[in-house]
């Protein structure tokens, strides 16, 4: 069996939508040498800051069929999480909003595994893979553009045509033979509002981030004190930043996601200012029990909501 037919290509899409997932896309494996050159030239220069990870399994990151033997192709699917509201205090310490619900990590996963024994049961009888969502080392934004999801902007996040770029991506990287998507053309033109929005110059150039200096990284990964030369410049983001986002225009007209696990802890989008300053531990595990705000903890919360006053 060399290709599966179209008609197996829609019925897998078909059931993709089915399960919530807002698109998907086909890449064969083959050499991505440009992805693998940047990603070198970004660890050599540092801006990896501590996610020492970052360096760690390079061969496997840009080559996906060491992570799978005999895969032939990477899925890609990737879902919307635009919320159809806001926190509502505008002086409020702010929350990334991919982080409003329920962690994507078990919702996209359990969604991938559903598609998985769809595709095996009633595809291919054949297939193998794995499911993956930062579960690995995969270029995931990488693969999605190639697999037609839309194309790296200048903010390095992948931006889709109809849903900007508030939108999560996995992966299936699998034996199954199929026909590669088109990409997408890239479309962010002469425009550069992300980089000019970025209030501590993370965003410096282009595709070009500087980790060491990013709000994201720096409210989330980073497990050491804040670095004081960046105090005043958080723009109240206590946990991840969505500046970049919010400047680009093709998130302006983002519908909705229609995902019931993201919609938020009831309370959560109405906390005040000094809610979030005097919330104790017992409140935080209330509010975040299922959330990825809990990657940070209690302790990591505090420090970043401290480093806003």
């Amino acid at each position: 069996m060399d290709i599966i037919s179209q008609a197996y290509h829609n019925q897998i899409k078909d059931k993709a939508l089915e399960l919530g997932f807002s698109d998907i896309g086909f890449a064969l494996i083959e050499s991505i040498t440009d992805d693998e050159e940047r990603l070198q030239e970004w660890l050599n220069n540092g801006y990896q800051a501590g996610m020492s990870y970052m360096s760690n399994h390079f061969e496997k990151r840009v080559n996906p069929s060491l992570l799978v033997e005999g895969a032939k192709s990477v899925i890609s699917v990737i879902i919307n999480y635009t919320p159809k509201t806001l926190q509502t205090d505008p002086t409020a310490p702010k929350l990334a909003r991919y982080a409003y619900g329920k962690d994507y990590h078990f919702v996209i996963k359990d969604k991938l595994n559903e598609l998985f024994t769809f595709i095996k049961e009633h595809v291919y009888s054949s297939l193998e893979g794995r499911v993956f969502t930062d579960s690995a080392p995969v270029l995931d934004r990488a693969w999605a553009a190639k697999a037609g999801l839309g194309w790296i902007g200048k903010n390095t996040n992948l931006i889709h045509k109809k849903l900007g770029s508030y939108i999560l991506i996995g992966e299936l990287i699998t034996n199954l033979p199929i026909q590669g998507s088109q990409p997408v053309k890239e479309a962010c033109g002469g425009c550069q509002r992300c980089i000019d929005a970025c209030p501590t110059g993370a965003l410096f150039a282009p595709f070009q981030l500087d980790a060491n200096k990013c709000i994201s990284y720096l409210t989330i990964e980073h497990r050491d004190e804040l670095p004081v030369e960046l105090r005043g410049q958080f723009e109240n983001w206590a946990f991840g930043c969505d500046i970049c986002q919010e400047a680009c225009p093709w998130n302006w007209k983002a519908r909705p996601t229609k995902e019931e696990a993201f919609e938020p802890h009831p309370e959560l989008l109405k906390l005040s200012k000094d809610e979030w300053h005097q919330m104790d531990e017992d409140r935080f595990r209330e509010l975040f029990r299922k959330s990825a705000v809990k990657r940070t903890k209690f302790s990591g919360l505090r420090r970043n909501l401290d480093f806003l006053q």
